[in-house]
């Protein structure tokens, strides 16, 4: 039986617009396709060939470019800054990165180094902050925001890096963390859990974290409050659902500044899209710009002190800044009657990438050779685990890649990878963690070497 394969010849006229590179509303300005048709990224003066990188390397991979973190977080302060000037702003902002997004070192160093303050949600990730204190890694004005349950081993370390002067504050999220912050001394922050539905990808019926707006009310005085955070959704998909709920937030900083008089920031949590499907949002300067205008348009309305902002966009700074990179091992048909193949890739995304699996989470997946080729093939791809779960589908459509009877070495990147797919990996039928690689100032160095069977065993005891 003779195949049908999907041909577009702008793939080969025009690979480079064709795969949707080289685009800044993508996140992929700083790819493009050299004339032998393979993937490039460029750094500033140097570039990268991510076919050579693989033939040097190996795959599975996971490339990191800390200039991707640094530039964007330099982006969010910059433009905040710039709009808090222009529009006659009188509060200050700070950008914190949440160490949740990626715990690795070459993803949270790069940001502080640039100016990030850092957002944790745990006694382990705090403990990352006292270990980076005592190297000197920090600032000395560096703040430090706690999410998530007051574990005692949690709060114990709060209060231990609050001794040392650490500017740390400590978010109440429940009843019992508020009678405990009775006798905490420093700042703490308060969550409200806003009764804003906004649209977004992750948008949940119901919210666990934080106080409703009447309990806050209701509580009145909080010893010494300074912030109150809310976070209202991830992938926040319109300017409008930025708008409402730091509208709401504001008439509820009114209203608790009358007996909180020391309160004076507002914490926006996350939100800040990626667009991973590659298509269009909003521009990071247009979302900055219309909140800047609407926390001061808001709080001149209703007579209320500028707030300071707080912003927690992780995954906006994270996912550009990794790429994970499989080869086609081998090729099978989906179905009799169905054109579609499945190409099975030499790493799993139960394991590497399990929002894949987890959230049905969609990837912009590109070829790393071959960008030029003739002739594409409708296909699925399929872990190498033996779970029927380990699969990419795009939703149930189709990805198009280059053929395999063309193309018999064919390599793949899945853009957008640095965000939560470190933290969450797992070693389902005890496949290897992929190598991590860092590429920065034109040079590549091993961060992490794959995992082999010795050390996978050693996790499980054996």
């Amino acid at each position: 039986m003779k195949k049908r394969v999907a041909k577009r010849s702008s793939a080969k006229s025009d690979p480079k617009k064709f795969w949707k590179l080289g685009v800044d509303d993508f996140n992929t300005e700083h790819f493009s396709v050299n004339a032998e048709g393979q993937l490039i990224v460029h750094e500033g003066k140097h570039q990268y060939n991510i076919l050579d990188v693989i033939k040097k390397y190996g795959t599975s991979t996971e490339i990191v470019f800390p200039t991707i973190i640094e530039n964007r977080v330099r982006d969010i302060i910059s433009t905040f800054d710039a709009y808090i000037k222009i529009l006659g702003y009188k509060g200050k902002y700070r950008y914190h990165y949440p160490m949740k997004v990626n715990q690795n070192k070459e993803f949270v160093l790069p940001a502080v180094n640039v100016g990030a303050n850092v957002d944790v949600s745990s006694s382990n990730e705090l403990y990352i902050v006292k270990r980076m204190l005592e190297q000197g890694v920090f600032r000395k004005n560096i703040h430090i925001i706690c999410n998530g349950p007051k574990t005692p081993s949690y709060m114990d370390l709060v209060e231990e890096l609050r001794a040392k002067n650490l500017n740390i504050v400590p978010i109440i999220e429940d009843y019992v963390e508020l009678e405990r912050m009775k006798k905490f001394n420093g700042p703490v922050g308060i969550r409200v859990n806003l009764d804003v539905k906004v649209k977004s990808h992750w948008d949940k019926k119901f919210n666990r974290f934080g106080f409703t707006e009447a309990e806050l009310l209701k509580i009145g005085k909080v010893r010494n409050l300074s912030i109150l955070h809310y976070h209202i959704s991830s992938q926040v998909e319109t300017l409008e659902g930025f708008a409402a709920p730091l509208k709401r937030a504001i008439d509820l900083y009114a209203k608790m500044r009358e007996k909180n008089p020391g309160l004076d920031t507002i914490d926006i949590g996350g939100g800040a899209a990626i667009p991973y499907e590659k298509k269009r949002l909003y521009s990071t300067k247009t979302l900055i710009q219309r909140i800047v205008r609407t926390a001061k348009t808001h709080a001149d309305k209703i007579g209320v002190k500028h707030p300071n902002l707080v912003s927690e966009w992780g995954r906006y700074v994270a996912a550009p800044a990794q790429i994970t990179l499989y080869r086609i091992m081998t090729e099978k048909a989906l179905g009799p009657k169905d054109d579609r193949r499945w190409y099975v890739i030499d790493g799993s995304f139960m394991n590497d990438l399990l929002d894949t699996w987890a959230i049905h989470q969609k990837w912009h997946v590109i070829p790393v050779n071959a960008l030029n080729a003739k002739k594409l093939r409708r296909v699925w791809l399929a872990g190498s685990s033996c779970d029927s779960d380990d699969k990419y589908t795009a939703g149930g459509t189709h990805i198009l890649l280059p053929d395999l009877e063309t193309n018999r070495e064919l390599y793949i990147a899945v853009l957008d990878t640095g965000a939560y797919q470190d933290p969450l990996a797992s070693h389902h039928c005890l496949l290897s963690s992929p190598a991590k690689l860092i590429a920065a100032n034109g040079e590549i160095k091993i961060a992490r070497k794959r995992e082999q069977p010795e050390e996978v065993r050693k996790l499980f005891g054996w």
